[in-house]
């Protein structure tokens, strides 16, 4: 019987989950066994799961669990370089030359096990089959636009925390701008057609900011885009992959511009590919924007699990799009699970 642990997840900040109880449900209902660890900080209740039919095991237990089960969490593990030997399902952004993702690869060749990366889930047209943009771009958008009121006030962005939903957040990002000035800010989003770009510009069009939206159409030609420093805000939403057009080049510090905030809401810093080359490293919900340029400011907002920020509507979104897929995973050598087993072992060989 095909045996999947939901553990609880150990990234600070992180209450989400990518399976529902209803998903448990049906899981088990299919011929599936399904244990659900504990967790202190899940935004769905424990007992919900349990009611659901789950097996519900101790906080964390995982990696004292049988050999022949599969891990599926959705953050990183613990960077402890213990090996792992179990089949495990995960972002595990370890496949564009990220340091830390290499050393997750060593941790899986010397375990022996197998992550199938949720990034790399992708149907036969080499589409994601399930991804949290939608919700990364709606609350990447209203950070960059808090980040953009506290510096038009003389400051930098302060902590941001837990949302209880969209239309909290769009409340107080709007208070945020009306206490500011006037005037709204004027954002372009690249990426405006796909999820994450979805949503960043349903923030901002709710918060009453004008958008212009780009695509593949206007970014086709490969630079430079001197439009972008036209707008007083910038939205990434295009994941770094080869060839990715730089949009943001690292002298616009010193470049004549309006840009002040950029929200690199698919925040991948340290990959070669990245098209935002002013910053780094990600930024965290204690200190959600960096400085990286004082005269005239310019402050990059980073934050790497932006969902979380609506943890429970962004989890039944992400859980409806991934359970047909979790359905399938009795067969792991066809398939989506296939396609990814592949993926991993490609990027293992090049260790």
């Amino acid at each position: 019987m095909t045996h999947l642990w939901v553990r609880a997840e150990q990234r600070e900040n992180e209450e989400r989950v990518g399976l529902t109880p209803e998903g448990c449900a049906a899981l088990i209902k299919a011929g599936l066994r399904v244990t659900v660890e504990d967790s202190s900080v899940r935004a769905i209740p424990i007992d919900v799961y349990r009611a659901a039919g789950a097996e519900i095991a101790p906080e964390n237990a995982w990696p004292e669990a049988p050999e022949d089960v599969i891990i599926f969490g959705l953050k990183e593990l613990p960077e402890d370089g213990t090996p792992l030997r179990h089949r495990h399902i995960m972002f595990g952004h370890a496949y564009k030359g990220q340091p830390a993702g290499q050393e997750l690869l060593r941790r899986f060749k010397a375990g022996g096990g197998v992550l199938y990366d949720l990034e790399y889930l992708v149907n036969e047209d080499g589409r994601r089959v399930a991804a949290f943009g939608y919700w990364a771009g709606f609350a990447g958008a209203a950070v960059t636009l808090m980040t953009w009121a506290a510096q038009a006030r003389g400051g930098i962005c302060g902590p941001v925390g837990v949302y209880l939903g969209r239309d909290a957040l769009v409340a107080a990002v709007v208070a945020d701008l009306d206490a500011t000035q006037p005037e709204r800010p004027r954002a372009i989003v690249i990426g405006a057609l796909g999820r994450v770009g979805t949503g960043a510009s349903d923030m901002c069009e709710a918060a009453g900011v004008k958008v212009t939206r780009w695509d593949m159409a206007e970014t086709a030609h490969g630079g430079p885009f001197p439009q972008v420093l036209e707008h007083e805000i910038f939205l990434n939403c295009i994941l770094a992959a080869p060839g990715c057009p730089v949009f943001v080049p690292a002298d616009a510090k010193t470049a004549a511009r309006r840009l002040t905030a950029i929200g690199d809401i698919a925040c991948d810093p340290t990959s070669d590919f990245s098209p935002v080359k002013v910053y780094d490293r990600t930024t965290t919900w204690a200190e959600p924007a960096l400085r990286v340029h004082d005269a005239p400011p310019l402050d990059v907002m980073a934050i790497d699990n932006l969902p979380s920020m609506l943890p429970v509507e962004s989890s039944q979104d992400y859980a409806r799009q991934l359970l047909p897929s979790l359905l399938e995973l009795t067969d792991l050598a066809s398939g989506v699970w296939g396609r990814a087993r592949a993926t991993f072992d490609t990027h293992l060989e090049r260790l």
